[in-house]
């Protein structure tokens, strides 16, 4: 009995401590739940939410023209949250109803797969309940907005699941126009303007709450930021998009045809320093060009275009004069056991300074800087550096290499440095360097810095304007000046560049330059040429400064200045000249007289047929003119209308029509226009027959 009841005793003891122990678990349970939930939920919300940065939409930067040049726009990941209840809901009604609806609008969106494919990727992703799914990457605004059109995504993202990640992307509208002075802005790798203004476009970074779930995506936990991202700045830069697209026309033509390395073309307003165009193109291995690395600002040995610096030197400080006679050797002449060549042979005989000048002469530019420095080449350096050939233009571009112009004394002078400085040889200036000197001749001596923004914006308000500034007042005495005008413009009358400019509708100053460059470790073996001109024009009143550089393949046929650079430079003169340099007005008397040449227009079948009844002009309708646009053309005795095909795939040819049926024709295919000038269409940016998109912008010159 006793055994029974001290067994009993321990039973009960135990169950009593069963109890106690079950009693407390559950009390503590209740207290973490009740009391101490809020802190535990939190601490467990810590473990998957973070404060990460939201990047600042980065600020535009425009053409003087008020074209974007390189601006950010929104890219979007589509993502689908198949746990959402909406979509559960009634065993998925809501899903089964729209996916056939939503297959058949992606695939007919995006292209890439049938509404088949669609429907069964996204019945993967509803049988997964995944939280997120990855529906399309990478799309742009437009589809975004399509998207959200869509059968059970215009419901809202509380019912169709749809998760849209935004993110925003750098794009150059026009591509590989001044691709490289504009920059780049992914990542760390930027250059151009976007480096050099970077913290002007880049704005400030925002903060948000996020939560990171599987696959290590970060999902917003709400809409609101904890710091508000704020947009970066925009910047107007001084390029002309008309301008550039001239220049880098110009320089691609001649290098396909030449077969060249590389080249620039630099474009410069005279009285401003503003860069209106700078192209920089390079050769890639498929035998394309790209802008591909900035040679406006790298140095290299100038050649002939450096003798500007050479006579101005000689000139100012009296050592010759333009009349003075200097004997050229027949192109041939030796100096401390060394030989200077010219380009080509000369007839025995002594030549004037300036003539000598004109015909490039190397020998001549040698035989006159020994003379007159060769006792003190000290005198000689000083003039440089009072052109500032021996210091960077510090022009508003990240990247410009600094200039190397040897000076007597260091262990790289010797006895032949200063004649071969003398045509160009021995020192290493960058294109631009050159573009400054010669625009500071034709700005009456007064030396301008060369810049590349001229303001910048918040939203469209001008926060800062940018002013030319005038790093040397007067480079050299009033005489002096007058007398390297001369000089320059003899060049292009009687001298290297005569051929290329003659008959030319306006007067022209400048320089040829050629210059034998080494190739590594081959050194001059491949006879490899930089072609180069540098000038101004008109010559009587400078508007445009420019400058052409051209690194021409080994063994190439025609390397000279005249024959590759100074074409380019022609062919950028005419066109500006045409459109930007002021024409003279026609006196009244030549306005009153009647016109009778043919005429020949462009537009709206019905518009013509009016037009022709209205002024009493017989024309012959051909049977082929059935469509709505119709060229209209002859004299006033008789006329022929001749149909005009229009393909909304293909650039129309907008040549002979007048600026309203340009707009309307254009806009209808989904084109912008930039028009300049009045009248009838000369010529187009895009030519006739290339493909188009909706959107492209086409700029047109009206006669």
């Amino acid at each position: 009995m006793e055994v029974k009841r001290d067994i009993l005793w321990r039973v009960y003891l135990c169950y009593i401590l069963v109890v106690v122990v079950c009693i407390a678990v559950f009390a503590k349970a209740v207290y973490i739940q009740q009391v101490q939930g809020k802190y535990w939920r939190s601490m467990s919300d810590s473990l998957h939410q973070k404060i990460v940065e939201i990047d600042a939409e980065r600020g535009t930067i425009y053409s003087e023209d008020g074209q974007m040049l390189s601006t950010s726009i929104p890219q979007f990941d589509i993502y689908m949250d198949f746990r959402v209840a909406a979509l559960r809901e009634k065993n998925g009604q809501r899903f089964r109803e729209n996916i056939d609806s939503l297959s058949y609008c992606l695939s007919n969106l995006f292209g890439d797969m049938s509404a088949g494919e669609y429907k069964q990727l996204l019945k993967q992703g509803y049988r997964e309940s995944s939280a997120y799914f990855p529906l399309k990457k990478k799309i742009s605004f437009r589809q975004y907005q399509t998207l959200r059109s869509f059968p059970l995504f215009r419901q809202g993202k509380y019912k169709s699941g749809m998760i849209a990640s935004e993110r925003t992307i750098r794009l150059n509208p026009y591509q590989m126009l001044a691709f490289r002075t504009i920059g780049l802005a992914r990542d760390s790798n930027k250059v151009g303007l976007e480096m050099t203004y970077d913290s002007v476009l880049k704005g400030r970074n925002g903060k948000q709450l996020v939560r990171s779930i599987a696959g290590g995506v970060n999902v917003p936990v709400n809409d609101n930021y904890e710091v508000e991202p704020e947009t970066g700045k925009d910047i107007v830069s001084t390029i002309d998009v008309f301008i550039q697209e001239v220049a880098e026309n110009a320089l691609m033509r001649m290098l396909v045809k030449n077969e060249a390395e590389h080249g620039c073309a630099i474009v410069m307003e005279t009285k401003t320093g503003k860069i209106k165009a700078i192209a920089n193109l390079g050769k890639r291995s498929d035998g394309s060009y790209w802008e591909d690395f900035n040679y406006a600002i790298t140095p290299s040995e100038p050649g002939s275009t450096f003798k500007l610096a050479t006579l101005m030197a000689l000139l100012e400080d009296r050592k010759v004069s333009l009349n003075q006679m200097v004997n050229l050797e027949q192109g041939n002449w030796k100096v401390a056991g060394q030989t200077v060549f010219d380009s080509e042979e000369h007839p025995p005989g002594e030549v004037t300074v300036k003539r000598a000048f004109e015909l490039s002469s190397n020998v001549g530019m040698a035989k006159l800087t020994l003379a007159g420095f060769g006792s003190a080449p000290s005198q000689f350096i000083r003039h440089l550096k009072r052109m500032r050939v021996d210091t960077i233009t510090g022009i508003d571009l990240a990247g410009e290499k600094r200039p190397v112009i040897y000076k007597p004394g260091s262990r790289y002078w010797g006895p032949t440095t200063l004649p071969w400085m003398a045509f160009g040889y021995n020192l290493l200036v960058s294109p631009l360097q050159t573009l400054v000197l010669y625009n500071a001749v034709a700005n009456g001596g007064k030396m301008m810095k060369p810049y590349l923004v001229s303001a910048i914006k918040e939203e469209g308000l001008l926060l800062r304007s940018v002013e030319p500034v005038v790093v040397e007042e007067k480079i050299c005495s009033d005489q002096t000046l007058q007398e390297l005008k001369s000089c320059l413009e003899g060049v292009c009358t009687a001298g290297t560049a005569a051929g290329v400019f003659k008959n030319t509708p306006y007067a022209v100053a400048g320089k040829t330059g050629t210059a034998l460059m080494a190739d590594n470790n081959r050194g001059y073996a491949d006879q490899i040429y930089q072609s180069s001109f540098a000038g101004y024009f008109p010559a009587g009143d400078p508007q445009f400064t420019c400058i052409v550089v051209i690194k021409n393949k080994p063994h190439a046929l025609f390397h000279h200045g005249a024959s590759v650079a100074a074409p380019v430079f022609k062919e950028i003169a005419d066109r500006l000249y045409s459109s930007y340099v002021r024409q003279p007005v026609k006196k009244e008397n030549e306005w009153k007289k009647n016109d009778s040449s043919s005429f020949n227009y462009t537009g709206l079948k019905q518009e013509m047929a009016c037009v022709a009844r209205t002024l009493k002009i017989p024309y012959k309708d051909t049977p082929e003119s059935v469509n709505e646009w119709v060229d209209f053309g002859g004299k006033s005795m008789g006329a022929v209308m001749q149909s005009r095909t229009v393909d909304e795939k293909l650039m129309p040819q907008l040549k002979g029509m007048g600026l309203k049926d340009v707009v309307y024709l254009c806009e209808n295919m989904g084109l912008k226009i930039k028009a300049n000038g009045r009248g009838k269409v000369t010529t187009q940016s895009i030519a006739a027959g290339q493909m188009i998109a909706k959107g492209q912008l086409v700029t047109i010159e009206l006669n």
